[in-house]
């Protein structure tokens, strides 16, 4: 398994950082945020280091998907949230602040003013039916 020494969520797999661990199996690790958006707030890492989406292996990646599943389960049954999301950022521009691959389970109250939405403004769809052709010739 791959590791960066550095990597805090590494160091919190090796058990050189402690944590409140809710789930782990043998490719992830779920463990509660310690600076939470709300109670429940989680996150789902894959135990090996992938930076980012683009590194991560398409088993690592189901793998902590499946977890995050998991995870939203577990504490929609325990904080009975109005709402839920699943958040996976990539890079500074998405606000990733762990370059390891991880998914947040948050929990979410109607109008608690978390500021990730955005508003819905059609597109053109000429444009958008160009830009899915050339992304399907770049799908592996």
């Amino acid at each position: 398994m791959t590791r960066d020494p550095e990597c805090i969520f590494c160091k919190i797999v090796a058990g050189e950082i402690p944590c409140f661990k809710i789930y782990e199996d043998d490719a992830t690790l779920a463990f509660l945020d310690i600076n939470p958006t709300h109670p429940g707030h989680a996150l789902a890492i894959a135990k090996a280091h992938f930076a980012n989406v683009y590194e991560i292996s398409d088993e690592a990646i189901a793998a902590t998907v499946q977890t995050a599943g998991r995870v939203a389960r577990a504490v929609k049954a325990t904080v009975a949230p109005e709402g839920l999301n699943l958040l996976q950022c990539n890079g500074p521009a998405a606000a990733q602040s762990v370059d390891h691959f991880h998914m947040h389970i948050m929990p979410r109250a109607v109008d608690d003013k978390l500021t990730m939405n955005w508003d819905l403004v059609p597109g053109d769809m000429a444009e958008i039916g160009a830009l899915a052709e050339r992304i399907k010739s770049n799908m592996a």
